[in-house]
Formats: structure tokens, C-alpha cells, sequence
């Protein structure tokens, strides 16, 4: 996810990620090399590290969001950042073997070696980009596991009588009124890189919400379904069918992982990559007056343009389910329902936080 101003961002680029399994009970050591460059030259800079087999990059720069990023973003006020000065920094990271050498492509090299690879691509760039400064440091780090390192932060909690549990940890007994709490449901959720544990405020309300109005009959469509919580969820609990839509492609490995953790025939959720909000294809794929129930858990700033086509996909009578809204905010939502002929039908809160229940009419 990206998280630009005064903050780092990670682009996969088919990155050969470590499996986290293997070496759990040593910390990683990684080399991390270091180049300071330009944003404009940030692009081609990490395509050409590719040809010698480095995948992915961690970018430092202070380039405003885009709207596609800001889409993408779990947070109503975005932060101020430094202005942008045209500079960055692509951190590129190999793990070391336990003889000190690093694998780059199946070949083991010094961190030495690896670094006068980098500097014979720069200066081939230099012949037709201006790349800045283009110097190359090397620096030794530990655990620099991005993928997995915000797991110590996530471990098992209940939303209401449903027990949510990461899928390295096994169910903890937790005592109420003096007996131990049974759950009606156990949702396992591992949201690897996609968006999304059910931690969140927003995610709650729209769980509470959505066991109202969803019956074994319901088809389900989830805009930007993140890790697939929301429409997993339903589907453990009994309907018919959903689809998701995300602007991530770490979206579709999550829901693969999620869907065999909870044992969801993952038959029954198609996913979809792109935008409904104006994207034709992604528009015919979802199809029109399909849907029982459309779920939104996303931002005030996306949730208004999203809404036109939103009510489109819902059959007469449908729910619409929206939340990630601040309560100050809400009342642009319930405009945007309105001027669409939707019935608004709740506003609940929890926190900061609420989500406005749609019907329409």
C-alpha cells in the first residue's frame, strides 16, 4: 500500500518474497543497498536493478499521492509531508547466507560484487536519464521482513459472538460472567499484503450491519474487498454467493490464503481487479441489478462517486453498506444515497467512526 509523504512505500514487482516459515527460529540478516537518485528517474532505476536480479523496491520519497493512491489508503485525513524535493531513495534488500554471501538470482555473490553490478546499470542509465547522485550504499540489517513483520501486532479478538483469528495462532479460552465464551463462528483471516485484519472500527460496523440483512439467498458484491473479510465472512455464514472488486493485486493471493483457511469453496467469490467507478470492463463484469447486498468499506472521498454505480448494481430492495466514514463526514455519504433514490435506513457508530446503511426503493 502506498504511503508516500514522509513515509516509505514498498512495489513488489514480482519480488521473490522468503517463506516465513523457513529460518523462524534465527533472525534474518539482510544487506541492504542504498541508492539516491531522483523521483523522475525512480521507475526505469528499478527495472534496470531487475535485469540483475533485484525485486522490489522500498521507495523514500516525498511525491504527493496520487488519487489512485489516496483510493487506496485507510486514513480520512492524509498526512502533511515535507514539499517535495525531487529526491529519493530505492532500498533494495538481499538476505544473506550463512556464510555472508548473498543469492542474487542463484548466484552467490559479496555484498561488493552486488554493488559494482549496481553501479555499471547506473552509469549505463546515465547515458539517456538524469539520475541525480547515483550512489550505492551498503548497509547489514536484521528482520527486514516487511511481509510479516506487523504480525506481532495482530493476534485473535471478538466481534461480538464471532471470534476473528489470525492463522499462525490457535483460539485462547476467554471467561465471561464466570464461563468460558463460546463462538457462534471462528473466522481465520491472514491479510498478507492486502488491506485488512477486521480490526478497524469501520470493518466491525460493517460485520455488525451486514448479519441484518444477509439470508442464504443473498448474492454479495464487496467493493474493494482488500483481504476478503467482509465477503468471507458472509459466505461462512451462509449466502449464496459474492464478488469482491480491489485496485490491489495483493488482493487476490489474501483471498486465495483466506479462502482455504476458512474452507470457502473460492468457487463461490470472484474477484475482480480494477475500478467500479469508472472503469467500463470492471462495470459489465459486476453487472447491473445483480446484487442483494453491496458492501463498501472505503473512504467519504470514495464512497460518494462510487455510489451512482453502487445502487446500479443492487436489485430493488438491495442494502447498501458503507462504511470507513468518519461521523463527520457521514452526512456526504447520506447525500450521495439520497440523490441516487436510496432510502437511508441506519447510521450506526463505533468510536470516531460510522457506517450509513442504504435501501433501494
Amino acid at each position: 500500500m502506498p504511503v508516500r509523504p514522509g513515509h516509505l512505500r514498498v512495489l513488489a514487482h514480482g519480488r521473490k518474497y522468503t517463506n516465513p516459515d523457513r529460518r523462524k527460529d534465527c533472525a534474518m540478516k539482510w544487506m541492504r543497498f542504498r541508492v539516491r537518485t531522483k523521483t523522475d528517474a525512480e521507475d526505469i532505476l528499478i527495472s534496470f536493478m531487475e535485469d540483475i536480479g533485484l525485486y522490489g523496491a522500498q521507495i523514500e520519497d516525498n511525491v504527493p499521492l496520487t488519487a489512485a493512491e489516496k483510493e487506496q489508503m485507510f486514513v480520512d485525513i492524509l498526512p502533511e509531508g515535507p514539499a517535495d524535493d525531487g529526491t529519493a531513495v530505492l532500498n533494495f534488500f538481499l538476505e544473506e547466507t550463512e556464510d555472508g554471501h548473498l543469492l542474487v538470482d542463484e548466484e552467490e555473490c559479496t555484498p561488493e560484487e552486488v554493488r559494482e553490478k549496481m553501479l555499471a546499470k547506473i552509469e549505463e542509465i546515465r547515458a539517456f536519464t538524469d539520475l541525480g547522485e547515483g550512489t550505492v550504499t551498503i548497509d547489514e540489517t536484521e528482520d527486514v521482513d516487511w511481509i510479516n513483520n506487523w504480525k506481532q501486532y495482530f493476534h485473535q479478538f471478538w466481534i461480538d459472538d464471532i471470534l476473528v483469528i489470525p492463522s499462525w495462532e490457535k483460539p485462547e479460552p476467554v471467561m465471561e460472567d464466570g464461563h468460558e465464551k463460546i463462538p457462534r463462528l471462528i473466522f481465520h483471516i491472514d491479510p498478507g499484503t492486502a488491506f485488512g485484519t477486521g480490526m478497524h472500527e469501520t470493518t466491525q460496523l460493517c460485520i455488525r450491519e451486514l448479519q441484518k440483512y444477509i439470508t442464504p439467498e443473498t448474492f454479495l458484491l464487496d467493493v474493494g474487498t482488500g483481504s476478503g473479510i467482509l465477503a468471507l465472512l458472509a459466505l461462512k455464514l451462509g449466502v449464496r454467493g459474492a464478488v469482491g472488486t480491489d485496485l490491489d493485486p495483493c488482493a487476490i493471493p489474501a483471498i486465495e490464503d483466506n479462502c482455504r483457511a476458512n474452507e470457502v469453496d473460492p468457487a463461490l467469490f470472484e474477484v475482480m481487479l480494477g475500478n467500479l467507478i469508472d472503469d467500463p470492463a470492471v462495470q459489465a463484469k459486476v453487472g447491473q441489478g445483480r446484487y442483494d447486498v453491496v458492501l463498501a468499506n472505503i473512504l467519504p472521498d470514495v464512497l460518494v462517486p462510487l455510489t451512482p454505480q453502487a445502487v446500479k448494481c443492487l436489485k430493488p430492495g438491495g442494502i447498501y453498506i458503507t462504511s470507513g466514514i468518519l461521523i463527520e463526514r457521514a452526512q456526504s455519504v447520506k447525500d450521495a444515497m439520497l440523490r441516487e433514490g436510496l432510502e437511508i435506513v441506519s447510521v450506526t457508530e463505533q468510536g470516531e467512526w460510522c457506517c450509513v446503511v442504504g435501501r433501494k426503493v
